[in-house]
């Protein structure tokens, strides 16, 4: 009987630890701002927070060492352009705002998606950039032409598409939390 206790309260305490962990890699954070954006802008709530995971573990203020910035890691061109598209005016800091930061990378972020016409070949285009997707599109060796639309079959990018899975694998876990 003793055993059996000892048993219990050992994957009680197993459990616990995992639970930790898993809410240590996968933090949740702004999560008012995150719905609010992705309501208004139709996209997934759950995405938007496995992007935001991806890319900053949410910390508002990541600066990448190509300059992207904020949670979402928004390139200031990207963001000028995504505020002229809104009819806002943004300053470099106000990046670093998460409301801000979470309403710019989500309206891209949609953009992408409606674009894209899917989830993966928004997500490379998130990372690798919208050019190098329209490039890649055009490729035979990375696109696929099945649909109405090409979409991405594989990416030339190993880092990409380690972010790719990062965001899919985060999608499952954040799907419980909201």
């Amino acid at each position: 009987m003793k055993l059996l206790l000892y048993l219990g309260a050992f994957v009680g305490v197993i459990a616990v630890i995992f639970t930790a962990t898993l809410f240590a890699v996968y933090p949740l954070k702004y999560r008012p701002d995150i719905r609010q954006a992705a309501a208004l802008y139709n996209v997934d709530p759950v995405l938007v927070a496995a992007v935001i995971n991806a890319e900053s573990s949410f910390n508002p203020d990541a600066v990448s060492n190509k300059g992207a910035v904020g949670l979402m890691q928004v390139m200031p061109e990207t963001a000028e352009w995504v505020a002229k598209q809104m009819n806002i005016k943004i300053e470099s800091e106000t990046l670093k705002n998460p409301r801000t930061n979470i309403l710019i990378g989500t309206f891209y972020l949609s953009y992408l998606l409606d674009k894209f016409g899917d989830v993966k070949t928004a997500l490379i285009a998130y990372n690798a950039g919208e050019g190098k997707v329209r490039d890649w599109l055009a490729d035979a060796r990375y696109a696929a032409n099945s649909s109405a639309r090409p979409v991405l079959i594989s990416c030339p990018y190993p880092a990409t598409n380690k972010y790719v899975e990062k965001v899919l694998n985060g999608k499952n876990f954040y799907k419980l939390r909201f």
